[in-house]
């Protein structure tokens, strides 16, 4: 049987030692705000069942791509079936395929049963060929195949500006109706 040696020490100085626990005490008192109370909940992203980094989903009906998801980060959770989304991108494509516009937003949040989506914080709507709209909430619902928007909301296309307190489109925003409406006009023929 072998001999067992005993394990080698390194005795550090008493003042070496204090030195490096003033040090990291300064260092961890420096980095708090004393004014301010400690957090008193767990931020629900903290209880996410699986976090993802930098990803990109296709949704597709009948083997064609419709929707394009895209997301700096997703926080899934598994016993509700939602995501929830930052640094959102969704890229909305016609029946054949042609990309009919894209949404962005600050966060959002996936429900991976019903595929419905909702962007939140400057969300801004294009279209390939000019259409934009702005607003703060922006929900897809993809059993009705519609777009609504329950906040103040500005669009614009080349021959229409709209502004309102609501809204109800279809995902190529050529259908935008206002449900209170505060200033529209039409310029040109459509």
């Amino acid at each position: 049987m072998g001999r067992l040696r005993p394990r080698a020490f390194v005795r550090m100085g008493v003042i070496p030692v204090t030195a490096v626990i003033v040090i990291a005490g300064a260092l961890v008192t420096a980095g708090c705000d004393r004014g301010s109370p400690p957090p008193t909940s767990t931020a629900v992203r903290d209880t996410a069942d699986q976090v993802l980094y930098d990803i990109t989903m296709d949704l597709s009906i009948d083997g064609v791509r419709r929707i394009r998801l895209e997301a700096d980060s997703v926080y899934n959770y598994q016993s509700s079936q939602i995501a929830d989304l930052l640094g959102v991108r969704v890229q909305f494509y016609t029946p054949a395929g042609g990309l009919s516009s894209t949404v962005t937003s600050i966060e959002g949040t996936y429900n991976y049963h019903t595929e419905d989506m909702e962007a939140r914080g400057d969300v801004v709507a294009v279209t390939p060929d000019g259409r934009r709209l702005t607003t703060e909430v922006l929900r897809y619902s993809r059993a009705q195949g519609t777009i609504t928007g329950p906040e103040a909301f500005v669009y614009d296309s080349p021959d229409q500006h709209l502004e309102g307190d609501g809204f109800t489109s279809d995902p190529d925003f050529r259908d935008v109706l206002a449900t209170r409406p505060r200033e529209g006009r039409v310029t040109g023929d459509r």
